[in-house]
């Protein structure tokens, strides 16, 4: 990585000798064409059938996002939160049904407490690292100018363009080969949420990044997300999502992203958390049918985010029945249609390990109970993907415990 890194300013063709070829196509010759088989061959790994990736980039310890009540209780420190996640990255099969890991900056630059680097652990399993490169959003301080939404704040943007470009080359060099930056977008019908500013704001701030990711070497994973805070049905999500997604591929193209070194991870189209419920088959419907209207099949790979769910609602399952009902119904699709779940793969893992954790389990036998739930929701979610999973074929610990959690950034 280090000769890599040195010889990375090659990779950058000098603007007044372009030399474009038949992988640049229409695209202006910023990228050599040998970071651009680069980036190709780390987005079509990723794309492995049958695999997807592990969220594991919360800036707090995963427990505090699983929303359940005895998980909340674990101290959120440095040695804990690489204490379970060197846990899940040790797990015996993952590898099966995980193509690559999404990090926390924190856990990126950590070893776990034999001194091994977190990287280096995923990579013995044959896992590619990714990085999450945004900088969360000020709920205090939105986007001037816009309403306030069904998550008590304003419209949105990321912040972290500024020093983007030496964060993903030292992200680069530490071992990262993808990235991740989400901006979100809320609904409101009544307000005309999002508004245009707002998914013009969002889309051109995520173009950015993706142009920024490639040129050191990152594939951009770009997540517009439409949060589903909100008593709306599913076709407001549908019109919103088409809306964004559109904008979204519009922007890529202004900033001449390279697709086929590019992925998504959207939101599924699905109705308000307050909203009249819809069914796996109709999620599934407007899902796809939203993405064959405004996604290019030069993108290789869309990864869905789980999104939140109501407290009655088995997370980890209905992410998985969705997704596995999507890829039944629809075959043939242009991308490998798959997860990116962080909550909805480890939930059951992470109460696992903190319910253990807390009752003062031996730690060996603690480890191989979590590894044990994250590889089987793991190979469950790897069904899924290839439209196989049978609903209640993996245990889950359900919705006991539930609680309500804070919405925003993570």
């Amino acid at each position: 990585a280090e000769g890599k890194k040195k010889n990375k300013k090659n990779f950058l063709v000098k603007m007044s000798d372009p030399k474009p070829t038949l992988a640049h196509g229409g695209l202006p010759a910023c990228l050599d064409a040998t970071l651009m088989a680069e980036l190709k061959q780390t987005a079509d790994a990723l794309c492995t059938p049958g695999k997807g990736f592990l969220a594991s980039d919360e800036s707090a310890g995963p427990w505090l996002r699983a929303g359940h009540a005895e998980a909340k209780k674990v101290p959120d420190n440095k040695d804990n939160r690489g204490a379970y996640r060197s846990t899940c990255f040790k797990a015996p099969g993952l590898s099966e049904h995980i193509s690559g890991c999404i990090l926390h900056t924190e856990t990126l630059y950590q070893e776990d407490a034999e001194g091994n680097k977190m990287v280096d652990l995923l990579n013995k399993q044959g896992i590619i690292a990714g990085i999450k490169l945004d900088k969360g959003y000020d709920k205090k301080k939105g986007l001037a100018g816009t309403s306030i939404g069904p998550l008590g704040h304003q419209e949105t943007f990321c912040r972290g363009i500024d020093d983007l470009q030496q964060r993903a080359a030292d992200a680069y060099t530490q071992g990262a080969r993808f990235a991740k930056w989400r901006n979100v977008l809320q609904i409101d019908p009544v307000k005309g949420l999002p508004s245009d500013l707002a998914i013009a704001e969002a889309t051109t701030n995520l173009a950015r990044y993706a142009a920024i990711c490639q040129s050191e070497g990152l594939v951009p994973i770009v997540e517009p997300e439409i949060v589903p805070n909100g008593s709306h049905d599913i076709f407001a999500c549908a019109a919103a999502t088409e809306r964004v997604l559109a904008a979204q591929f519009k922007a890529l193209a202004d900033a001449n992203v390279y697709l086929e070194g590019c992925l998504l991870k959207p939101n599924m189209v699905k109705n308000g958390l307050t909203g009249p419920r819809a069914s796996p088959e109709e999620i599934a419907t407007l899902t796809v049918q939203a993405l064959k209207r405004t996604v290019p099949p030069a993108l290789p790979g869309i990864f869905f985010l789980s999104g939140e769910m109501p407290l009655d609602v088995d997370n980890e399952e209905d992410a998985t029945i969705n997704l596995s009902t999507m890829n039944a119904m629809f075959k043939n699709l242009p991308w490998h249609l798959s997860f990116s779940y962080g909550k909805a793969m480890q939930k059951t893992a992470i109460v696992t390990w903190a319910t253990g954790y807390l009752a003062g389990t031996p730690a060996a036998e603690n480890a191989a109970a979590t590894q044990k739930a994250l590889v089987a929701r793991g190979a469950a979610n790897g069904s899924a993907n290839k439209g196989e999973y049978k609903p209640g074929s993996c245990a889950s610990v359900g919705t006991e415990g539930n609680i309500q959690q804070a919405a925003g950034p993570y």
